[in-house]
C-alpha cells in the first residue's frame, strides 16, 4: 500500500534505482483524454539525469513505453501502464554501502524496517522512483487541461541556500522564463548566481538545498474534502513524500503567524461576469453545480490563504513552497556505523546531484497534477 497514491485517480509506482527499470500503473483516468507518449516524454526529459552541468552525470534516456490503456492517441479508461528501462547501472559504486550506512540516507531505516535493502542507488529510496510519479503526473495534467480551461501549475526554484529569486507577477511568470536556465528559476539574474554556487559546492564535494515555490492557476472553487482530506493536507502529503523534502507551507505560511487577523484575512469582492476569467465550470468560478450561479465571480483582494480556505479551493491561485534539504550524498569522508554496529568512516562514490532542486521542479508539478486530478474527479462524482 505504501507505493499507491490517490483515491479515484490512483497510481502505483514500482522499481528500484539499479534494477531492470521503473514504472507506474495509473488507474481511474477517464476515457477519451488525448494522450501521446510525447506528452509523457516531455516531462521525463525535464526530470532525467545528465541534462546539465549542475546535475548528476548518470546517463539515462528515460524513454517511456506505454504498455496499456491508450489506443490511437486516446485513453481507454482502463489502467495505463508506463515502463522506463534503466540502462546505466553501476552497482560497483555502492560496494562499501553493503555494510556502512550513508549518513542521512535511508540505508539504516530500510534495514530497521525490512531487514533487507537494495544497496545500489538506495533502491526505492532513490529519486529514480519519481519517474513513475512524473509520468503519471503528465497524464493527470492532460486530463485537467482537457477538463479545465486555463489550468497550469508552474513550479520554480525560489531559493538556493541564501540566494533568492525575484518572482515576476501575472503573465510574466511563465514556463518559458522558468525553462530558460538550467536551475529552473524565474529570475535570470539569480540563476547565474545559483549556478555559480552549485558548481562551487560540487567542486568541494559538498551539496546544497533550497526552496521550490509553485503557483497553480485555473483551479475552480470547491475542490477539497473536509476534514482529513483537506486540499492543503493532501498537497502537503504529496510534497513531503518526495525525496529530500523537509518542509511545506501554503499561502502566508509561517510568516502569517506574525500578523493579526485583520492583517491576514483575505477580503472578498465580486468580479462582474464579463471580467471573470474563462475556463471554469460555472459562471461563479466554482466546481459545484448544485446551486444557482452568482452574477460574476467571488474573488479575494489578497491571497494569504494561498488559494485554499477551510481545506477547499476558493478559485484563486494556489501558492505553496517546499523545502529541500542538501543532497545527503557528499564526496567527503564522514563518520558512520556498519550494519554490525561498528564505528567506521565512509567516503561516498557514484554520480549524484550537488543540488536536487532543478530536477525536483517537474516532480513538484507532477504531484500537484495528481492531487488536483484526484480531487477534481471526487468533486465531479459527488455532484453528479
Amino acid at each position: 500500500m505504501a507505493s499507491n497514491f490517490g483515491t479515484l485517480f490512483r497510481i502505483s509506482t514500482w522499481g528500484e534505482s539499479h534494477g531492470p527499470g521503473v514504472g507506474v500503473v495509473v488507474d481511474g483516468c477517464p476515457p477519451k483524454i488525448p494522450l501521446s507518449v510525447e506528452d509523457i516524454q516531455h516531462e521525463l526529459n525535464r526530470r532525467r539525469p545528465g541534462q546539465s552541468k549542475i546535475v548528476t552525470p548518470r546517463k539515462e534516456d528515460d524513454t517511456a513505453e506505454i504498455l496499456s490503456g491508450v489506443l490511437d492517441g486516446q485513453t481507454l479508461g482502463t489502467p495505463i501502464g508506463i515502463f522506463v528501462r534503466n540502462t546505466d547501472q553501476r552497482p560497483s559504486a555502492y560496494t562499501e554501502m553493503q555494510q556502512a550506512y550513508r549518513p542521512s540516507h535511508a540505508d539504516y531505516t530500510y534495514d530497521a524496517k525490512y531487514g533487507i535493502r537494495a544497496v545500489s542507488g538506495g533502491g526505492r529510496s532513490s529519486a529514480r522512483e519519481t519517474i513513475g510519479r512524473v509520468a503519471a503526473g503528465a497524464i493527470a495534467r492532460k486530463m485537467l487541461q482537457h477538463s479545465l480551461g486555463g489550468y497550469e501549475a508552474l513550479a520554480y526554484v525560489k531559493t538556493v541556500q541564501n540566494i533568492h529569486a525575484e518572482v515576476p507577477t501575472g503573465s510574466a511568470l511563465n514556463s518559458e522564463v522558468i525553462e530558460s536556465n538550467i536551475v529552473r528559476t524565474c529570475d535570470p539574474v539569480a540563476a547565474e548566481k545559483m549556478i555559480a554556487l552549485i558548481e562551487n559546492i560540487r567542486s568541494e564535494g559538498n551539496s546544497v538545498g533550497g526552496v521550490i515555490e509553485c503557483v497553480v492557476r485555473g483551479v475552480p472553487a470547491g475542490l477539497g474534502e473536509p476534514v482529513f482530506d483537506r486540499l492543503e493536507a493532501d498537497l502537503a502529503k504529496a510534497m513531503l513524500s518526495l525525496p529530500a523534502t523537509k518542509g511545506f507551507e501554503i499561502g502566508s505560511g509561517f510568516s502569517g503567524t506574525t500578523m493579526t487577523g485583520l492583517e491576514h484575512n483575505d477580503e472578498f469582492y465580486m468580479e462582474p461576469a464579463d471580467e471573470s476569467s474563462g475556463g471554469r465550470e460555472s459562471s461563479d468560478g466554482s466546481a459545484a453545480g448544485s446551486r444557482q450561479p452568482l452574477p460574476g465571480r467571488v474573488r479575494t483582494r489578497t491571497n494569504r490563504s494561498g488559494g485554499v480556505q477551510g481545506g477547499i479551493s476558493n478559485g484563486e491561485e494556489i501558492v505553496f513552497r517546499v523545502a529541500f534539504k542538501p543532497t545527503a550524498t557528499v564526496l567527503r569522508e564522514q563518520k558512520t556505523v556498519t550494519n554490525t554496529g561498528e564505528d567506521t568512516t565512509l567516503s561516498a562514490r557514484g554520480r549524484h546531484d550537488p543540488c536536487v532542486l532543478p530536477r525536483a521542479v517537474p516532480m513538484v508539478e507532477a504531484m500537484v497534477h495528481l492531487v488536483l486530478a484526484d480531487h477534481f474527479l471526487r468533486q465531479r462524482a459527488m455532484n453528479g
